[in-house]
């Protein structure tokens, strides 16, 4: 072989290694592919930068069962979940304790841990479940703050129509659910249910006042809520599952990285259910980017310089 063609085949397998070295000693973060995925996921990747940790940035790799099976396989990580998911993923929907915030968390991080060796870190004060979101007008004019509200509201005849998918419908664990744990029963007529219908739609339907409908299926954390002027009601005896997000990341990744804790537990404890629909509008409403919404946010709250 010449010298010269040597010499150039050792410089490009140098080139080659050394990128593949470095990516392998980076934190790999990931993220699901919505918006409040791509908010949490542009956190943690700066906060870590900002700790000097190098960073491999994989954010919204794909829907839930994508990311879980990459941090599962040891391709990613690092990534924010939801604790509700936890009933998901070990397959014990039926327990009591998803329905509690803080009994949730201390669920999945037990069988997270001793199954997979994943930690979970502190999750935000928030939660990304069912709910149903009414008009603010109404909200302010009857003092509708929770679940209960509402049930006293239909109790004395309040007007109300709630637009919602045929799922949300029909699913025990969603509006049965609801019905079974508040005491009331919406009839037909207090139904505008949309075929294939998402919150988005839902949402615009209450917003406009589309056939009478003042209320609507929604997420707790949905950026449009405080946008399109609707109110989430609180489900203060737990009718639905907790889905609390919080970051989980691989034990070995941990061990190494210690300063992650110190970096994440501060911010997601700062989310607040308010906090999260109104960043997640910035970026779903507004059109504002992820990243810029979320650095934007960590410096407000002096988590960055």
């Amino acid at each position: 072989m010449p010298a010269l063609l040597g010499s150039l085949i050792a410089v490009l397998l140098l080139a080659a290694f050394v990128p593949v070295a470095a990516a392998a000693e980076a934190v790999v973060v990931a993220s699901k592919i919505d918006t409040e995925g791509a908010l949490l996921g542009n956190m943690i990747v700066a906060l870590l930068e900002a700790r000097g940790v190098a960073v491999d940035n994989r954010l919204q790799l794909g829907p839930t069962n994508i990311v879980r099976g990459a941090i599962l396989a040891g391709q990613i990580d690092l990534y924010p979940e939801y604790t509700g998911n936890g009933a998901l993923f070990f397959h014990d929907e039926t327990a009591p304790a998803w329905k509690d915030h803080a009994r949730g968390w201390e669920t999945v991080k037990r069988l997270d841990r001793e199954a997979n060796h994943l930690i979970w870190l502190t999750p935000a004060p928030a939660n990304n479940t069912w709910t149903i979101a009414v008009r603010r007008d109404l909200a302010e004019h009857e003092a509708l703050k929770s679940m209960d509200d509402l049930a006293a509201y239909l109790a004395r005849g309040g007007h109300f129509k709630l637009a919602a998918s045929a799922e949300f419908v029909e699913s025990p664990s969603a509006l049965p659910a609801f019905e079974a744990t508040y005491g009331f029963r919406l009839s037909d007529g207090q139904l505008l249910t949309l075929s294939g219908g998402n919150t988005a739609a839902t949402l615009r339907a209450a917003a406009e006042r589309m056939s009478g409908v003042n209320a609507a299926m929604a997420y707790g954390t949905d950026g449009a809520l405080a946008a399109l002027g609707l109110v989430a009601l609180a489900d203060d005896k737990g009718a639905q599952i907790v889905y609390a997000p919080a970051p989980v990341v691989r034990e070995t990744v941990l061990q190494q990285h210690p300063q992650i804790t110190e970096a994440l537990e501060p911010v997601f404890a700062s989310l607040s259910l308010e906090t999260l629909q109104r960043l997640n509008a910035a970026i779903a409403v507004e059109g504002e980017d992820a990243r810029s919404v979320a650095v934007s946010y960590l410096r407000s709250q002096r988590m960055l310089p």
